[in-house]
């Protein structure tokens, strides 16, 4: 059975092509892009406002990126987005070079 996937936010389609996707990403406070990984695209995230958190697993890791910042997950790494703090945030999300597939994980902490 495959987990319905629901997009957290307010969602922005900048371009959208076989290999590649960039979206305009906000959430609020509470939300979250939860759990996943991909096998074949990076998920390369790019701050414009507010501070964003990317959880990593294999191994545990956490980063926190502030506006004008950018980090890479690479394919097959479990991660979740979220944003720092009590204010919303505003990112960009390129995902690529490959096709695009999406994978539900539960970290069971």
């Amino acid at each position: 059975m495959t987990e319905t996937y629901v997009r957290a936010g307010n969602v922005n389609v900048i371009a959208k092509g076989s290999d590649v996707r960039v979206q305009e990403r906000t959430l609020a406070p509470g939300m979250e892009i939860p759990w996943h990984y991909h096998t074949l695209v990076t998920d390369t995230t790019y701050c414009i406002d507010g501070d964003v958190r990317i959880q990593m697993l294999d191994p545990v890791e956490q980063v926190i990126i502030t506006r004008g910042q950018s980090h890479a997950v690479p394919p097959n790494r479990p991660h979740r987005v979220t944003p720092d703090g009590d204010r919303p945030c505003r990112f960009l999300l390129v995902q690529g070079v490959g096709k695009y597939d999406r994978h539900p994980v539960d970290p069971k902490f």
